[in-house]
C-alpha cells in the first residue's frame, strides 16, 4: 500500500450498526478508495481490506453476498497487477455501497490503457485445456453487470467496474455455516 504526497485516499466510517443494510429500507451511502502497490500483496491487501470494510456496513463476513462481492473484487485487483501493470504504478481500488440502488460497486483502476479486457458481450469462452481466462466469466456471473472504460480524468490506463445488486429490502435467506450456524444474507436479486 502506498500514500503519496499529494493523492490522499478518503475513507468513511460507518455511522450504522453492522446489520443496518441488511435489516433497513434506506441503508446510508458508504465510499472506500485506496491506492496499492501493483503486486499480488497489494491485491491481497485490497482484499482483505475491502471484506472487512463490508463488513463493517452491514455485509457480514461468511455471507453469500459477501463472499461474492470480495471474490469479484479479488479478481478485478489480480487483474489490474497481472495485466494492467506498469513498473512503479499503484492501481485504485473504489468501493462504494450505494443506498438508493442497493448496490455495491467495485472500481478497479490501473495505468495501462494498452491491454483493455473484451467487452462484456464477447467475453470468450476458455478451452478445458486453457489455464486462464476464466476470471472474467467468475465476474460475469457473480456481478450484476460490470464492464471497463479508459480513464477519464486524463491519466494513462482504465478503470474496470463491475456491480453487486443486495436484495430488496427485508429479503434474506440462512445459509449453514460449516459449524451448523446459520448466517442471515441478502439474497441475489
Amino acid at each position: 500500500m502506498t500514500n503519496k504526497p499529494g493523492t490522499p485516499t478518503r475513507t468513511t466510517q460507518p455511522a450504522r450498526p453492522a446489520s443496518y443494510l441488511i435489516t433497513h429500507h434506506a441503508p446510508p451511502d458508504h465510499a472506500f478508495e485506496m491506492r496499492f502497490t501493483s503486486t499480488p500483496r497489494g491485491a491481497r491487501l485490497a482484499r482483505r481490506l475491502a471484506a472487512n470494510r463490508l463488513d463493517a456496513w452491514g455485509i457480514p463476513y461468511d455471507t453469500h453476498r459477501h463472499d461474492a462481492i470480495v471474490l469479484v473484487l479479488a479478481e478485478l485487483a489480480a487483474n489490474a497487477v497481472r495485466h494492467g501493470h506498469v513498473p512503479g504504478r499503484d492501481f485504485h481500488l473504489r468501493l462504494q455501497a450505494i443506498a438508493h440502488t442497493r448496490t455495491v460497486r467495485i472500481e478497479v483502476t490501473d495505468t495501462r490503457a494498452e491491454r483493455t479486457p473484451p467487452r462484456p458481450d464477447a467475453l470468450p469462452t476458455p478451452g478445458a485445456e486453457d489455464a486462464g481466462g476464466r476470471g472474467l466469466l467468475l465476474v460475469a456471473g457473480l456481478a450484476s453487470r460490470w464492464g471497463w472504460r479508459l480513464r477519464t480524468d486524463g491519466g494513462p490506463g482504465k478503470t474496470v467496474w463491475a456491480e453487486c445488486a443486495l436484495t430488496a429490502a427485508g429479503s434474506v435467506e440462512r445459509r449453514t455455516t460449516a459449524d451448523g450456524t446459520g448466517a442471515v444474507t441478502p439474497a441475489c436479486d
